[in-house]
């Protein structure tokens, strides 16, 4: 994947003065050890903090050392101050994790089980954040596997302090649901580029002939071999493609990463006479996310997902119920899921190749109700790969209050039988979510979905980027009420 930091983690214990320094570094070697045995490269600073002098001596050392991402290990209790000062003076995510007690309980006892209480008292008092395990106290192996989980949070961390995501045209008229106030993108550390799709069309005209064309096309038609169903569209789609890279190039400025928030409706057809769905898979699929419909939050969500599961994405309508006939059929008995744990999730064509069973490429058959079938030819269409997947979202309300809900499943080998990208999706306690966290917490009808079980790791990332846990949503299992919930009904 491209368009993503790499982590570089630098490991540093600490040690209270009236507990033996040599024990939080004997330890900390058996940590280091054991994660470079099992997982790779983990820096080991070899300075092992007792006071605030040794605190500078140790940041000096892991900045110099290139790390951007840090573990603050108890050894043993711990120095309060100066083990949370390494927390508050690094520039970058950190992690606190504690030793478990060995054999000798005597000279040998570090009490890193009270020490971490401690640490977490000190990071609230100074308002600091730091990823603590569900678990954080452990022998080196377990903390090694601690750090390793760690590793996705840090990086998704990372990524949003040097994403921009740059945006084209207002939101289309009657979609509210994807218009969200942008002061929580700064706090977030996300810049944005705000555009009008009047630019955007300038700059496609000035691609007018760009001899890199050719070789775009050529590689469209390789991805979509036998799929390649409209192949008259594909000089305008390559140099669609070309003019977004480009603009990506000239506007990132300061900032490492990217991702686009597109507009797809209702000029676009018309004006650039197609749509820009495939393109929007073709990158998407590289690591670049490009929501639709100006979905600002849309696109950021899509980003953290493909940072954290650094794979492709896609951004996906919670759309229509399956037909009871189908659900009959091809679910009922076969699989463990009420009709209401299933849905379809749908957009016209924007999910990358990779993750549809089979792709074609066609034309947007809604629009194409209103306008000439011609300019709504680009769509990318398939019934969606079956797999595991995680449905989420991070959204700003309209009061400006950050937001989330996570949601693990499947999508079921069932065939659709409809058009656009679209599979048959199947979440446990689906209907009550449905009911009590996307309704009732006025999320939009946008999804962002990650192939595969990510759940955990964007939790982590969602508290550290500083959501309440109360507001981020889940797909309660059955017996367990929302607060919403009725508790006369079922």
């Amino acid at each position: 994947m491209i368009n993503t930091p790499v982590e570089k983690i630098g490991l540093v214990a600490v040690s209270r003065d009236c507990f033996p320094m040599t024990l939080s570094e004997r330890r900390r070697q058996a940590v280091a050890k054991a994660y470079t045995a099992k997982y790779g490269e983990l820096y080991e600073c070899p300075v092992c903090v007792e006071n605030e002098k040794d605190m500078r001596l140790a940041l000096e050392d892991v900045r110099t050392a290139g790390c951007n991402a840090l573990v603050v290990y108890l050894g043993n209790f711990g120095p309060e101050s100066s083990e949370t000062l390494l927390v508050k003076e690094f520039d970058g995510p950190a992690m606190v994790v504690a030793a478990a007690e060995e054999g000798d309980l005597l000279d040998g006892r570090g009490d890193a089980y009270c020490g971490m209480l401690n640490a977490s008292y000190n990071l609230k008092l100074r308002n600091l954040r730091a990823y603590i395990p569900e678990y954080p106290v452990g022998t080196a192996e377990e903390c090694a596997d601690m750090i390793h989980a760690f590793r996705p949070i840090a990086r998704a961390v990372l990524a949003l302090r040097n994403l921009k995501i740059i945006s084209f045209g207002p939101r289309p008229q009657d979609f509210l649901a994807c218009n969200a106030p942008i002061k929580r993108l700064y706090d977030l550390g996300v810049e944005i580029e705000e555009n009008s799709e009047l630019d955007l069309f300038e700059s496609y005209h000035k691609h007018a002939g760009d001899p890199r064309i050719p070789q775009v096309v050529a590689d469209m038609e390789r991805e979509l071999g036998d799929g390649n169903k409209k192949p008259g569209i594909l000089p305008q789609l390559a140099q669609y493609e070309l003019t977004l890279l480009d603009w990506v190039e000239a506007h990132r400025g300061s900032r490492s990463y990217v991702a686009i928030a597109g507009k797809c409706w209702p000029a676009f057809q018309t004006q650039f006479g197609f749509v820009p769905c495939y393109v929007n898979s073709r990158l998407t699929g590289r690591g670049i996310p490009v929501s639709c419909e100006v979905d600002i939050y849309g696109a950021l969500s899509e980003y953290i997902g493909a940072v954290v599961s650094q794979d492709a994405v896609t951004l996906l309508d919670i759309n229509n119920t399956v037909p009871a006939p189908l659900y009959e059929q091809q679910i009922k008995g076969r699989y463990p899921y009420a009709h209401t744990d299933t849905f379809m999730g749908f957009h016209c064509g924007n999910t990358p190749s990779c993750k549809l069973a089979a792709c074609e490429m066609r034309y947007q058959k809604i629009m194409a109700r209103t306008l000439p079938e011609e300019v709504t030819q680009g769509t990318l269409e398939g019934d969606i790969a079956p797999g595991p997947i995680t449905f989420f979202r991070l959204q700003s309300t309209a009061d400006a209050q950050l937001r989330a809900y996570i949601a693990q499943g499947e999508v079921l080998p069932v065939p659709t039988g409809s058009f656009g990208g679209i599979g048959v999706f199947a979440i446990p306690e689906m209907g009550r979510f449905y009911r009590h966290v996307l309704i009732e917490k006025n999320f939009p009808h946008h999804g962002a979905v990650a192939f595969g079980h990510f759940g955990a790791t964007l939790f982590e990332v969602f508290k550290y980027l500083g959501v309440d846990v109360n507001e981020i949503g889940y797909n309660q299992p059955r017996g367990v009420r929302y607060p919403t919930e009725n508790p006369f009904v079922g």
